[in-house]
């Protein structure tokens, strides 16, 4: 009887000790600098500089410091406008592709004390770093590597003597930093001192990165690293601000060419958009979008900044599937955001605190399958609504596929679903599903592939339930989940949507019915005394159109669009090479369809220029011209380096313009080329130099700005 009562005690206390015993972490884990910068969930990278006053995307490296003088710089405007909006940090670009250094660096000439503003003594690094002290604000740092203005560029010494000593001086006098930025945008033509060259590097060696990266460890300890490949935070793969549907923290980084080390610029980047299951590294992804179109001020693009809807959807994209969101700001040449980016930061902050400020499954009660060891103290339920991201539910090691029923004890209306797991212990979870019990059983409304540190579902209509169950339909291991909330987003009226057809005849629609559309042709914005928008209108010479559509005492959120001049009667009359498919793909006013004259044999080399005649049909005053590239998500063929022609008998051709479409691989959006006189012409040709990548070139639309 003894030895019984000693072997159900021992089996006790091993129960006992058992269920105080956490789940085993499950593959690679975060370390606490990446916990802190998870937590931060949004941030602002604010671009500044010479490029500004240029009306560039990069600046060649070539431009004269005495350019750079904002009359009303105001750094707690712009740190003030992100944090209104919800915004926890923001990244200064203090250095970008032209070399220019925001700070009073001794490393170059090339720098702020050489221009005018505050008489060479002023420092805007410095000026943000006071306001984000000021207004409890994150501060990182971006210094582009690449180096367009600086001689040294591609040798040993600009490493060494240059953009090391450029990091220290950031590290040593502007911290603490939450981030250290790195661009993947590494060689290629520039001033170079003068030299107006092409300078090449091999990316997977010449930064040196292991012991670059050293610095910011010594240095700055508490600041992650961002890059193509981490190796803190990766790079989501494109800049449109939204990870992939099933995202994963974990990532291996991969080499385009065997053999190779991956490295920022030489990676094969779409792979982080997804991320990779099991991956060797805990390198979660930044989904860095511009608010504009472009990463700098350009005033052609007032008035078409996102709406706070539209920033709503890039939330639940970025930070709803566990990764971050970086938006990019743009002060004008004054030195500040414009009205309209501060009102629409302010609407955005206040739509993302209006949806999550009560969580409609509080006071609930909970039903779980299993809880692990039984110790509801320890790993139970409860802790889903303690706001906590690290307590968690748990279950037994060989329950994978738990369920648990939310009883709300009475009928609740949400559209919106927030699950966590406790990333302390890796990303562990598959899949999910939801269902809430209607008309005595249960009905599935949501399903998920992967959760991480926090996963937004944002449902496509109001659900009312009293009751609401999960279920964990994939996991290799036990779970553990940490939040589990129900919210409501708030009714809102979309943006009409504005189109032209052929014929130049302009539609306005919603995708619900509403009272009135109102709508005017000058880029004004629209009021109920503005136009009723009633039928289809002629637009021939283009503008900017706006629309909003009113319900009783709700106005939606405004539609924009330009519309250049209308391409009916156009015509190609020639193509170099002659080989390519459709030339008139590329004036048929539609996005998706596209002139190509690329090469299906990828050993063909393919010879430069490439060229397209247009007859506009009469002659024009030509004040700017665009180019849309190809919109399939492929950069086979798009136009890195141009000429634009005009002429007045298609025979005798001047040249109108000369360029570079900057960063157009990794924000493939329509480019508008703007003239810096009005050239009076009736056809024009576009001349292709140089393409991002293949054996040939591709366009989905040319057009013209003539108002």
């Amino acid at each position: 009887m003894k030895k019984l009562t000693l072997i159900l005690l021992l089996v006790s206390t091993f129960y006992t000790a058992y269920a105080q015993v956490p789940p085993k972490p499950y593959g690679a884990l975060p370390a606490p600098r990446q916990l802190r910068w998870q937590e931060t969930e949004m941030y602002c990278i604010i671009h500044f500089s010479v490029a500004t006053y240029t009306d560039k995307e990069w600046g060649y490296g070539d431009e004269n410091p005495k350019i750079f003088n904002p009359k009303h710089f105001n750094a707690l405007q712009i740190v003030g406008a992100a944090k209104a909006g919800g915004f926890k940090g923001i990244v200064v670009v203090a250095k970008h592709h032209d070399g220019f250094c925001l700070w009073p660096t001794k490393t170059t000439e090339h720098n702020i004390t050489k221009s005018p503003w505050k008489n060479g003594k002023g420092d805007i690094v410095k000026e943000y770093q006071l306001a984000c002290q000021k207004m409890g604000m994150k501060m990182g740092i971006y210094c582009s590597p690449w180096d367009r203005n600086n001689p040294l560029y591609g040798k040993p010494e600009y490493l060494t003597n240059i953009y090391r000593k450029q990091l220290k001086e950031l590290y040593a006098n502007y911290g603490p930093l939450f981030m250290s930025w790195h661009d993947g945008a590494n060689g290629g033509d520039g001033y170079y001192g003068g030299e107006r060259k092409v300078r090449t590097i091999d990316r997977s060696t010449y930064y040196d990165w292991v012991n670059t990266w050293g610095i910011t460890r010594k240095m700055q300890p508490g600041a992650c690293i961002f890059g193509d490949v981490g190796p803190d935070v990766r790079w989501v793969g494109n800049e449109e601000g939204h990870a992939g549907e099933t995202y994963w923290a974990t990532y291996t980084p991969e080499a385009p060419n065997a053999g190779k080390q991956p490295a920022n610029g030489y990676s094969l980047y779409e792979k982080a958009t997804e991320g990779t299951r099991n991956g060797k590294y805990w390198i979660p992804a930044e989904c860095d979008v511009p608010m504009r179109k472009g990463w700098f001020y350009h005033q052609s693009q007032d008035g078409q900044s996102k709406s706070p809807y539209a920033l709503f959807d890039l939330y639940y994209k970025s930070v709803g599937r566990g990764a971050c969101l970086d938006l990019g700001l743009s002060p004008d040449k004054d030195g500040e955001l414009s009205d309209e980016d501060v009102r629409i930061l302010k609407q955005f902050g206040e739509l993302v605190k209006q949806t999550f400020a009560v969580n409609l499954a509080a006071g609930a009660s909970f039903k779980a399958s299993n809880i692990r060891g039984d110790n509801a103290a320890k790993f139970g339920p409860a802790f889903l609504l303690d706001n906590n991201r690290y307590t968690y539910w748990a279950t037994d090691d060989a329950v994978t596929k738990p369920e648990l029923v939310i009883d709300l004890h009475q009928p609740k209306t949400f559209n919106v679903i927030r699950l966590r797991e406790n990333i302390k212990l890796g990303q562990r979870i598959e899949g999910a599903a939801v269902d809430v019990w209607v008309n005595g059983k249960w009905k599935e409304i949501a399903t998920v592939t992967s959760i991480g540190a926090n996963r937004l579902i944002r449902l496509p209509n109001n659900i009312t339930a009293s009751k609401v169950r999960l279920r964990i339909t994939a996991s290799p291991v036990c779970i553990a989940l940490s939040d589990f909330g129900l919210f409501k987003e708030p009714v809102h009226l979309t943006a009409p949507l504005i189109s032209r057809d052929n014929s130049c005849i302009v539609s306005i629609g919603t995708s619900a019915p509403v009272a009135t559309i109102h709508y005017t042709t000058d880029g004004t914005e629209p009021t109920l005394h503005s136009p009723v928008y009633l039928k289809p209108f002629l637009l021939t010479n283009g503008g900017i159109i706006k629309a909003r559509g009113f319900e009783a005492n709700q106005a939606s959120e405004t539609g924009t669009k330009e519309f250049y001049l209308s391409k009916s009667g156009w015509k190609v009359i020639g193509t170099n090479p002659k080989n390519g498919n459709e030339p008139s793909n590329a004036i048929d006013e539609n996005a998706n369809t596209v002139w190509s004259t690329l090469s299906k044999d990828s050993t063909q080399t393919a010879q430069y220029p490439q060229e397209i005649n247009i007859d506009m049909g009469a002659t024009q005053n030509v004040k700017a011209f665009t180019y849309l590239p190809r919109q399939d998500k492929i950069t086979s063929g798009i136009a890195d380096k141009y000429v634009f022609y005009t002429s007045n008998d298609g025979v005798n051709w001047l040249q109108a313009t000369i360029g570079e479409f900057s960063n157009i691989k990794s924000n493939p959006i329509e480019q508008l080329i703007p003239l810096e006189q009005p050239v009076s012409c009736r056809y024009f040709k576009f001349a292709v130099l140089h393409v991002v990548s293949g054996n040939g070139v591709t366009v989905a639309e040319l057009g013209v700005k003539v108002k």
